[in-house]
């Protein structure tokens, strides 16, 4: 599953919450105007109601009985509770009623039948409708908070939503980093079995190298072709290598053991194991040091010696025979500055390769490409720069 298609999911489960919310909204509003319309004879005006009732002086008339529906009902109480006219008033209504009972029926119910009060000049005129006919509300809304409603039902419908899609994210880089480590992992087991088979036959060809060129029959000239089936066998051998650790250091397989190191001690150790090892034969070799001591610098000093090596390698392979070759550290603030410089190199070789693409193929360059990795591992960089002389740096931060 690729990261396109779970921006597609999401975006798609993002319109359909929508859609969602567009659609609950458009049914609120048609309740709303459903129960406006059921609700009209209901919401008349009372005081047309009460304008239909005369007094003459000695009786009422009351001509509003089209504005009352079938089983609405009315009376008038005067200023001592007392009903003094009725029209299809129940008879479980009482006809007089004390001050507080008119506070109380005069905003929800008399005797559980929704009620609406209006005061006029001869008492209060109360207009019921049928049991169960009506809600009224036992609460007040003001408007402006009315109108303020829609945006809370938005506000909580997208934290709803956020929190929905955060946890699905949650869930789907929990599942990807899984799908990714035993990607991983059968990638770095796929390298390791290829760089085993490849070590077995490799060290056969190298034994057998330096057993013809340790002979001492050999003609001169089949010497130096052994001499170069086990140079460039032990090149491949540090390539298997590289690729092996290259691999682990992508697939973050590869542990850190970090130790305290001296930055001269470790570059002597390392300048002697070149010079010995008989790779520096031919060329100029210099360790440019300064006079005061380095800081201590925390690092791996396995994968910080593969690193230094492999840039001392590479200006052995890409240079002749009196070409020097220096090696040197500094301090600059926090960082510790480690290069080596000598001769050119072409500019293929002085680009950081790109990362293995997802088929698992290895980029051009590998032994370079190790060098940013051991140096972005360890926190710090590497920088490549062509000229003459060609220079890489590794910048590391200290302890």
């Amino acid at each position: 599953m690729k990261l396109s298609s779970w921006m597609k999911g999401a975006m798609l489960v993002t319109v359909s919450a929508l859609l969602i919310f567009v659609i609950m909204m458009l049914g609120g509003l048609a309740f709303t105007w459903n129960i406006s319309e059921g609700g009209a004879e209901w919401n008349a005006p009372i005081q047309t109601i009460s304008d239909s009732l005369f007094f003459d002086g000695t009786a009422y008339s009351f001509t509003g009985e089209d504005f009352l529906e079938e089983g609405c009902w009315a009376m008038l109480l005067d200023e001592e509770g007392k009903m003094v006219w009725s029209f299809h008033k129940p008879e479980d209504v009482p006809e007089k009623y004390a001050l507080t009972d008119v506070a109380v029926f005069a905003r929800w119910y008399l005797n559980d039948y929704p009620v609406r009060c209006w005061v006029r000049e001869d008492g209060l005129l109360v207009v019921g409708s049928p049991k169960g006919s009506v809600w009224k509300h036992d609460f007040s809304m003001d408007l402006q908070d009315l109108l303020q409603l829609p945006f809370w039902v938005l506000g909580f419908f997208l934290l709803a939503l956020g929190c929905v899609l955060g946890l699905a994210w949650l869930v789907l880089r929990r599942w990807f980093r899984q799908k990714q480590r035993q990607r991983d992992a059968a990638r770095s087991n796929w390298i390791n079995g290829v760089s085993h088979d490849i070590r077995t036959p490799l060290s056969v060809v190298m034994g057998h190298a330096a057993q013809l060129e340790s002979a001492p029959d050999l003609a001169p000239e089949h010497r130096r072709r052994a001499c170069a089936i086990r140079a460039q066998s032990q090149v491949i051998r540090d390539l298997v290598n590289d690729l092996n650790l290259t691999m682990r250091l992508d697939c973050e397989m590869q542990p850190l053991r970090r130790e305290s190191i001296q930055p001269e001690v470790f570059l002597r150790q390392i300048g002697a194991d070149f010079l010995n090892g008989g790779m520096a034969e031919g060329f100029d070799f210099e360790i440019q040091l300064p006079e005061t001591p380095l800081p201590l610098l925390l690092a791996d000093p396995f994968l910080l010696r593969r690193a230094v090596n492999n840039l001392l390698t590479n200006c052995v392979r890409h240079n002749g025979p009196g070409t020097t070759i220096c090696m040197g550290a500094r301090a600059e603030g926090r960082r510790l500055l480690l290069w080596v410089e000598g001769g050119t190199a072409r500019e293929e070789f002085l680009s950081v390769p790109c990362p293995l693409e997802e088929d698992g193929g290895a980029a051009h360059g590998t032994g370079l490409r190790l060098v940013a990795q051991i140096a972005a591992a360890h926190g710090g960089r590497a920088a490549f720069c062509g000229g003459t002389p060609c220079r890489c740096e590794l910048w590391l931060p200290l302890q």
